[in-house]
């Protein structure tokens, strides 16, 4: 029996219709239970109050590589990988992390498997099972995580702070573990690591430092038998709540600027404190309140005058790295090549407006409206996955009394000047910690972080030095914030009479076509709107495409000063570059988005270059160009797989080339032509009126198409823009081989694509049907069993309607060649799994796929998504899910097994696959050795992508007119 406690009633949003309940096991495990009947997926998440500051002394990442562990087998169900195999094939997924003072586990499933699923996970928790064989194999998994993150500036900085600060806290720790820390070393010194692992688990795994959240469908009581029944017999060993007292930074770690090389080409500057943790405070919001104001963007702000100086890219301010115990304050400022050059003004500013905080002293007003604006934002929020959202909730339970479970910090209520200014004094010189982090310093540095090799140099500086850093520094005029005139006060919701299930075609003309669709599902005051500018100049080549993002992103630039607030209020925006052309999104409440969207339209008829602006932006977009040979191998061989296969894509090499000689005339030029011709897809949905949508559609008509000198033609027949995929060859392996373009980075990756067919419903479930009941065992296989690579997935493909499955592995421990060889012998392997399939384990699969489409949208957005892609891709099938579930009952296990043989199985007469592999430092003697291979001589070779391109078909094109193509 639960054991109830006398407790307040949990707190929860105005539009949550959920049902909440709090209850206590004998053991003592804490659980909050959530029944909602309208949910698809159930869900559930255990955090477990232990995490990496719990390693012990010589196993580094031994509790990251327990939450590995957990995942293989149990006692009760032995079979190594049945508990994620259950999950997917029940359409679900499951995951974990492991934090500084946590581990997280959780999982979301089709509602009816939910309590097998459930009895599953909480074996984690009662009998887990770790063979010796799996222990050594997962180890491995460990360290191939740990190999992706080698070369990550993310991963590196983060342990190059830690590694500076004292080591007698468990702070300064490295968490992730490596074959290093968990084989080589132990072995050494004669440690079992099993051995440590069994007893790690027995010493912590105690239900007392556990708090699971359950989120079913089922009424609280259901839920709360089923959960004491799968959960009292979590052993409770009264092991005492963990604490970490102390901070981690002594006098020896503050006060300090350290340079350090980073793998990325840019500059940024770290700027931390040391603070009493304002989660103890949480109910004030100081840091809220700090964090708003040093990071704020409108005019006055540190970030307005930096940018105005032409020193920064961006700027973030806020608490990090908090508990209980200890925290930090960080401001993030990415730095221009100019603003890297007067990095000490920089940071004189920022004390500047430090100081500026200091002499205004804590204004009631500025809390009180960011207040009501975290209340509105509360009452309002989206509903959100149920995975994500209880391991939001578990992650907080042992931070949060149960009243503030849902809210936690969320509502700062109380206004406290004290608690404020008790923060705001931490900010001061004598407890800085500076990082700034430029490729400049390489060969300046004299100091390697050991975990990750990063190279550093570390002085002391004074409280002088910042002085001096202050009066030197430019006199600006920085300033507080005006009041927000964004923040919505209207938040009623229309009445709309009749139930829309689809967008309607609501207006079309040679100018635009305007899609419609009112909100008579959530019910909130919210808006999404679309409008994608279809201009045939803007990608028609490698410069033009350069010049639409530059454009794009001067847009924004231009307009963050002004709409920081509308973002900050919860009107959100965005201007991105297309495949054919670019487009404006604005979301967010309804009430003042007709505002923001009439001023980014001004901003683009009446766009203008400003030199200093262009050099900026031109300067970050270089740098992007830049570093795309930092990224992960996999994500270059993604690249690669688009560029062979997406008709009219242009290659970086090319952008990066014409970059360094464009100049400001360029754009100048470029802009009038590129919306000389045009053609408007809008999207309007949420909380608005069918006549405002069309009014602003025949508004934004007028500012482009009208008038005697129009900015904007409408586009000849022959200008619509298409989306062309090649067309491979029936029976064809084809292979582009390229070596990584880090000559650093050892990983390798294969991304090996089967294209199987133009989108049409019944050969759509086919395909997912399939990537379903293979996805499992193509983890279990060349992951834990082969141990290929930490990153191996199977998905399925679908670029413009082109469907297909693509297996991604990346990995140190074999070449790509390998690789494609071991996903051939899979295939095989599981073509004889696939016929031998039980007609129940057929259906099971089958309606797990159902159960999967014919979820609901969680939120406006992820509905408004979800239209928008049938919209851009031209297939406007907004009744797909529907349509595939009807395909889905009709479809055969014989069908079935006769797609996969067609398409999908090794030699399959009708299949066609292209791998590319990409080599990496530890795979370069393969490269040339497998070009000549009798392996290579089954593949068609391509050697150039544009010649390649230019000799294939290409599938027809959905999108290109202003009626919905018929294919």
């Amino acid at each position: 029996m639960a054991v109830h406690e006398e407790m307040a009633e949990i707190l929860k949003p105005r539009t949550d219709k959920r049902d909440y309940k709090r209850i206590v096991l004998p053991n003592s495990l804490e659980i909050l239970l959530i029944s909602d009947p309208d949910t698809d997926k159930c869900a559930a998440s255990m955090n477990v109050n232990v995490g990496s500051f719990c390693d012990p002394e010589g196993l580094e990442g031994l509790a990251h590589f327990l939450e590995h562990m957990l995942f293989y087998a149990s006692e009760k169900y032995p079979i190594e990988d049945s508990y994620s195999k259950y999950i997917t094939e029940h359409g679900g997924h499951t995951n974990a992390f492991t934090a500084s003072e946590y581990t997280n586990y959780f999982f979301d499933v089709n509602a009816d498997s939910f309590e097998e699923a459930l009895d599953r996970f909480a074996q984690f928790f009662i009998k887990p099972l770790m063979s010796s064989d799996a222990t050594m194999r997962e180890i491995k998994a460990v360290d191939s995580e740990h190999q992706k993150n080698l070369l990550s500036d993310g991963w590196r900085m983060n342990q190059l702070k830690k590694h500076l600060s004292s080591p007698a806290h468990p702070y300064h720790k490295f968490s992730t573990g490596s074959w290093d820390t968990l084989a080589e070393r132990p072995k050494a010194k004669g440690i079992d690591t099993r051995d440590e692992l069994i007893k790690f688990y027995k010493e912590y795994y105690s239900a007392n430092l556990m708090r699971l959240v359950v989120y079913a469908k089922d009424s609280l009581d259901k839920i709360e038998s089923l959960v004491e029944s799968k959960f009292q017999d979590i052993p409770n060993t009264n092991r005492n709540t963990l604490s970490f007292p102390g901070q981690p930074c002594t006098s020896d770690h503050l006060q300090i600027l350290v340079k350090t090389v980073p793998i990325r080409d840019g500059h940024n500057l770290r700027i931390m404190w040391p603070i009493t943790p304002s989660i103890r405070y949480y109910k004030e919001g100081p840091c809220r309140y700090l964090g708003h104001l040093i990071g704020h963007e409108a005019e006055g702000s540190l970030f307005y005058i930096l940018k105005k100086l032409g020193w920064a890219f961006g700027l973030s301010a806020g608490e990090t790295d908090s508990s209980n115990d200890y925290s930090f304050f960080k401001v993030g400022i990415e730095l221009t090549d100019a603003g890297h050059k007067n990095m000490q003004n920089v940071v004189g500013l920022l004390f500047k407006y430090i100081q500026l905080l200091q002499k205004s002293g804590v204004c009631e007003w500025i809390f009180n409206e960011l207040s009501a604006i975290c209340e509105t934002s509360f009452h309002f929020q989206d509903k959100n996955r149920p995975s994500d959202y209880v391991v939001d909730i578990s992650s907080n339970m042992q931070l949060y009394p149960p009243r503030d479970w849902l809210a936690r910090s969320s509502l700062p209520s109380t206004f406290n000047p004290r608690t404020i200014q008790m923060i705001l004094d931490e900010l001061n010189p004598e407890n800085v910690r500076i990082f700034w982090e430029s490729k400049t310093f390489e060969g300046h540095t004299d100091l390697a972080e050991p975990w990750y090799g990063t190279s550093y140099s570390f002085e002391k500086i004074n409280s002088s030095t910042i002085q001096q850093w202050m009066s030197g520094s430019p006199n600006e005029d920085l300033h507080l914030p005006a009041a927000n005139v964004f923040i919505p006060t209207d938040l009623s919701i229309k009445d709309f009479k009749d139930k829309v299930t689809y967008p309607t075609l609501l207006r079309t003309s040679s100018y635009s076509r305007l899609w419609y669709k009112p909100d008579t599902m959530f019910f909130i005051p919210k808006a999404y709107v679309k409008i994608d500018f279809h201009c045939p100049h803007a990608g028609n080549s490698p410069e033009s495409e350069v010049l639409t993002d530059i454009f794009t992103r001067l847009l924004t630039d231009y307009l963050n000063e002004y709409a920081y607030d509308a973002q900050v209020a919860g009107l959100h925006y965005g201007i991105n570059q297309t495949d054919c052309g670019f487009e404006v999104t604005v979301t967010g409440y309804n009430h003042k988005l007709g505002i923001l969207l009439d001023t980014i339209v001004d901003m683009i008829v009446k766009f203008e270059v400003r030199s200093d602006r262009f050099a900026v932006i031109k300067e970050t977009v270089l740098k992007q160009y830049q570093n795309f040979k930092f990224q992960q191998p996999y994500q270059q061989a993604m690249y690669y797989c688009s560029l062979i296969l997406q008709d009219n894509s242009w290659p970086w090499m090319e952008q990066l080339e014409i970059l360094p000689n464009l100049e400001a005339d360029a754009l100048f030029k470029f802009v009038p032509l590129m919306l000389s011709k045009a053609f408007l897809e809008c999207y309007f949905a949420g909380n608005i009126e069918q006549g405002e949508a069309e009014s602003t559609i025949e508004k934004i008509e007028s500012a482009f198409f009208k008038g005697s000198n129009p900015l904007c033609l409408p586009l000849f027949p022959s200008q619509y823009q298409t989306n062309r995929v090649v067309k491979l060859g029936k029976g064809k392996r084809y292979c582009y081989s390229a070596k990584g373009l880090n000559p650093t980075d050892e990983n390798s990756c294969l991304v090996h694509c089967i294209q199987a067919h133009q989108d049409e419903y019944l050969a759509n479930v086919k395909l997912e049907l399939i990537a379903l009941v293979a996805k499992q065992p193509t983890f279990h296989q060349l992951r834990s069993v082969e141990q290929l690579g930490y990153i191996t997935v199977l998905m399925k493909r679908n670029i413009f309607g082109i469907h297909g499955l693509q297996f991604i592995i990346q990995s140190t421990a074999k070449g790509p060649s390998h690789i494609d060889q071991r996903v051939e012998a899979f295939l095989s392997k599981f073509e004889g799994e696939l016929r031998q399939l039980s007609e129940d384990e057929f259906k099971k699969n089958l309606n797990s796929l159902v159960d999967s489409k014919l979820e609901k949208h969680k939120n406006l957005r992820e509905e408004s998504r979800f239209f928008w892609k049938e919209i851009t891709d031209g297939t406007f099938k907004f009744d797909r899910k529907e349509a595939e579930v009807s395909a889905l009952k009709q479809l055969t296990q014989q069908e079935l097994v006769e797609f996969f043989d067609e398409v999908i199985k090794v030699d399959a007469p009708r299949k066609k696959s292209l791998s590319v592999m990409v080599y990496g430092s530890s795979h370069l003697s393969d490269y040339e050795v497998d070009k000549t291979s009798t392996e290579k001589a089954k593949y068609v070779h391509i050697d150039d992508i544009f010649t390649f391109r230019r000799t294939q078909p290409l599938y027809g094109s959905f999108r290109g007119g202003r009626t919905p193509t018929k294919l």
